[in-house]
């Protein structure tokens, strides 16, 4: 080979060299370089059901996750990702490349959501909470929960599906739909209802749902201190028992509906509520709240004691005073009430 043509040779080899060495620099830049630019460490991102690949774009654009829109458009097309978008909660971390967010949104790959149920008083309550986890709005969520046909096939009703739910964290996706939720907790309170619980039930003349209503109303009266729980469910199955008002304060300030209320007043015992047990013998329609476990076992095995009445102590420890007469009962409901206006409580 002449010295020209190995000149010419050695020019070919090197423009090859070179323009390999962009298409390869431009590779790396479009699939492997870092394309997400955020301040923390990490975001989280929603994509809606229904949209479509240049939704996703605009949001990923307004939110400045990406920078460069192109490189991402080329890693999504070559991933099939324009035409499969997925909706769902994810997280994206600072420094990823286009190939590394296409992967994820293409894989349908979703940060967990966690559901607490804690101190849940009323189902609105509980449809707030389901509704701030899901993509459904609070007026998707609400249907189902005074849906009664919906609700009779769980065997449950408008008043009473707060006894489905058994508190406790519960982890759920994004795009969970109001109804996969509530049927997977409705598989919890199968499981947590376990034939030894049910038989328990059956062995104090009590259906699963009037456990539950009286663990709330339990739980209701005594949060505090768990050793005075076995105590008032046994005080109340005796006023049951005697087809006696349960006269229980709790149940006058749910159908108030205020719960800033620290003071029962006479008025309030006239309010016309089925929630009302000062007026209405045996036990509410449902729960006055969303009781654990160890209020409805506590119900379960309650206290077999003699007691008819209770005062809450006047020294404001979250204690109650048990009695056998009502003339006791009076007295220490005095020494409440002087302690209430000690304070200036009036309501």
């Amino acid at each position: 080979m002449s010295k020209g043509l190995k000149s010419k040779f050695k020019t070919v080899l090197l423009v090859l060299a070179i323009i390999t060495g962009i298409a390869l620099y431009i590779f790396y830049r479009l699939f492997y370089y870092h394309n997400v630019y955020i301040e923390e460490k990490s975001k989280l991102i929603y994509i809606h059901t229904g949209w479509d690949f240049n939704h996703v774009e605009q949001m990923l654009v307004d939110k400045h996750i990406i920078s460069h829109t192109k490189g991402f458009e080329i890693v999504a097309g070559v991933k099939g990702y324009k035409e499969h978008v997925i909706p769902g909660r994810y997280r994206v971390v600072n420094g990823m490349s286009n190939t590394q967010l296409v992967n994820m949104l293409a894989s349908g790959r979703q940060e967990p959501e966690t559901m607490n149920l804690y101190n849940i008083r009323t189902k609105y309550d509980l449809v707030g909470i389901l509704a701030n986890k899901i993509e459904a709005d609070s007026n998707d969520v609400v249907k189902y929960f005074n849906d009664s046909k919906y609700l009779k096939k769980l065997g449950f009703n408008t008043d009473n599906i707060i006894a489905m739910f058994i508190p406790g964290s519960y982890p759920l996706q994004w795009t969970d739909s109001p109804d996969k939720v509530i049927n997977h907790m409705h598989d919890v309170y199968e499981a947590f209802w376990t034939s030894e619980r049910r038989k328990e039930a059956a062995d104090i003349n009590l259906s699963p749902m009037q456990v539950t209503i009286l663990a709330s109303i339990v739980q209701a009266e005594q949060s505090m201190y768990g050793d005075e729980k076995k105590i008032i469910a046994g005080l109340y199955i005796n006023r049951l028992h005697m087809d006696m008002p349960l006269q229980s304060d709790p149940t006058l300030i749910f159908a108030r509906g205020d719960f800033s209320i620290m003071r029962v007043r006479e008025g309030d015992k006239k309010v016309q509520s089925p929630y009302n047990t000062y007026i209405h013998t045996g036990l509410p329609p449902g729960p006055i709240n969303m009781p654990d476990a160890s209020s409805i076992d506590a119900v379960l095995h309650y206290d077999k004691n003699d007691y008819i009445y209770m005062c809450a102590e006047a020294d404001f420890s979250g204690r109650h005073h048990f009695c056998k007469t009502l003339k006791e009962q009076n007295e220490y409901a005095e020494k409440y009430r002087k302690a209430l206006n000690a304070k200036q409580i009036e309501r």
